[in-house]
């Protein structure tokens, strides 16, 4: 089933440890606590602005050097030095947030942006670390256990945190701020406790030892992989439907929130689903990983992007809390399974002598994901006034998507990645 059970299982930890930052600081504490904490003291347009810059900018880094650190990726050794980097930058700069006093709002955006950069810098390196602990007969249940243990390990981690702020005597804190403060150093120590097993056990074998160039040159390998790229039709196709579907998956994400409250349902409610998802994501990304081994990958995206389908038109009809609710579940029924399989996919289509490359790009399109969408939902919602047009507009992304997914013949791609790797 599993080429290496230990270097596999070490490699899926490394999402259990890192899901602690996207769900306790990303989605959870950090926005409300910049805004209510830090930045106190500014009005609410200037610290929305200043929090929307950061997270911008970080994210606007990522995409820069996400190409450049696939390249570096393919170099003898590197995988893993870049991944010690950029989560130490993660796990220090999360750790610093603890030491960051009320008002103090720059020096606690600054320390979130690069711990955004550390995070995101990381996951470039340990995607393309799926081939070298997977063969191709398990690449999706692989990529599916990391998923998984990322959402049960941010979910629980997250749920003690929010046991932590709610009722701080019960842990000897003095209020929320001081349990908020400690939840940073918390997923700090815990990212950095379950970085070791994939730093230990995990090991580079199809990197090829390559010179130290400089600069210029690695931009021009950077051009070359877009043109290895378009030598692989199936998985340049596949990578354009995977920004629009993700983009899609994304984009409900991240307005779920704000369209939860512009129906007039309480925050608690929203906080609640929050952790509905990542619990039932547990299990689901697992169900996802040996529905992909069985039917194909392809077929098992096909499935989720079905069920997205459905959840923008409950969305759109959606009137009570409870619905919220079952919305919830649904997302936490594909959302892993979904980034598990197009990860797994993704791999099946590429070299894997260069698959430290294609991850480079395969991550700059993820973070490119949410640029369309979001703008196109507020868009449509404000020319009808209604903001459950807005969020039937998605319905374009799945739908572009769809008709590029069926162009995708993944026997045909597989047979491209071994030709180029021979050659």
């Amino acid at each position: 089933m599993i080429r290496a059970g230990r270097p596999a299982l070490s490699w899926a930890i490394y999402d259990w440890a890192n899901s602690a930052f996207a769900t306790t600081v990303m989605a959870g504490f950090f926005p409300v606590f910049f805004k209510q904490y830090w930045a106190g003291g500014l009005s609410a347009t200037d610290s929305t602005f200043w929090l929307g810059f950061g997270n911008s900018l970080a994210a606007a880094l990522v995409v820069l050097i996400a190409p450049l650190l696939g390249l570096w990726c393919d170099r003898a050794g590197m995988k893993k030095r870049l991944l010690v980097t950029f989560s130490l930058l993660g796990v220090v700069m999360t750790g610093g947030l603890f030491m960051v006093e009320q008002g103090f709002w720059p020096l606690a955006l600054l320390l979130y942006g690069l711990a955004v950069l550390g995070f995101n810098g990381a996951i470039v390196p340990y995607d393309a670390m799926l081939p070298e602990v997977a063969d191709k007969d398990s690449l999706e249940k692989v990529s599916a256990l990391g998923f998984s243990l990322g959402y049960l390990g941010g979910g629980l981690l997250f749920a003690i945190n929010v046991w932590m702020v709610q009722s701080p005597h019960t842990f000897g804190l003095d209020d929320a701020s001081q349990a908020v403060r400690l939840s940073f150093l918390i997923v700090a120590l815990w990212w950095a406790l379950f970085s070791l097993p994939v730093l230990l056990f995990v090991h580079d074998e199809h990197a090829a030892a390559r010179p130290r160039r400089d600069v210029l040159s690695v931009w021009h390998d950077l051009f070359d992989t877009w043109r290895e790229l378009r030598k692989l039709p199936m998985a340049f196709t596949f990578l354009l439907a995977y920004w629009l579907y993700i983009d899609g998956v994304d984009t409900i994400v991240r307005m779920a929130v704000d369209y939860g409250l512009s129906l007039g349902f309480a925050s608690s409610d929203l906080l609640t689903a929050l952790l509905i998802t990542q619990f039932v994501g547990f299990p689901a990304a697992l169900a996802f990983g040996h529905l992909g081994a069985r039917i194909g990958a392809k077929r098992g995206i096909w499935i989720a992007i079905l069920v997205y389908i459905l959840v923008v038109f409950f969305a759109w009809r959606m009137q009570a809390s409870s619905e919220f609710y079952a919305l919830a579940v649904a997302i936490g029924l594909v959302q892993g399974g979904i980034q598990a399989l197009s990860r797994a996919l993704f791999a099946r289509l590429i070299p894997v002598q260069h698959a430290g490359r294609f991850f480079g790009l395969y991550n700059m399109m993820g973070k490119f994901a949410a640029v369309i969408g979001p703008v196109m939902v507020g868009w449509v919602a404000v020319l009808f006034d209604s903001p459950r047009a807005g969020i039937l507009s998605i319905l374009v992304l799945f739908g572009v998507a769809i008709v590029l997914l069926s162009r995708v013949d993944v026997a045909k791609g597989e047979a491209m990645a071994a030709a180029l790797e021979k050659g």
